[in-house]
């Protein structure tokens, strides 16, 4: 079952050598702190380029807006307005020279 899946994502992540990233739900864990967190885990992966795994089980799933999210990160790549200008400015100047090094222009698309 479920422990099953759990275990061979954490053996997989290992064996990739990937930091493992599950939220910790605790009592009163909503949308803001969810949003925070998968905020964190997308300028993990992209501003510091570390692969990493997001694992959610369905205990974890405290509102239906949570999937949602992830629904939108999985059909659209993004979730609306998770990110602030500050943290697309964070985002521009850490992926510029990449960019630049693939000979594309630098814009927010």
């Amino acid at each position: 079952g479920q422990c099953r899946r759990q275990s061979l994502t954490r053996l997989a992540a290992f064996m990739a050598d990937m930091k493992l990233y599950m939220i910790a739900v605790t009592r009163g864990y909503g949308i803001v702190e969810f949003r925070e967190d998968l905020k964190k885990v997308l300028l993990d992966a992209g501003c510091l380029d570390k692969p990493l795994v997001f694992m959610l089980n369905d205990t974890q799933i405290a509102q239906e807006t949570f999937l949602e999210d992830v629904n939108n990160i999985l059909n659209t790549g993004e979730v609306p307005n998770l990110m602030q200008n500050e943290d697309m400015e964070r985002i521009m100047s850490s992926v510029s020279l990449k960019v630049k090094a693939l000979g594309k222009p630098e814009t927010r698309e």
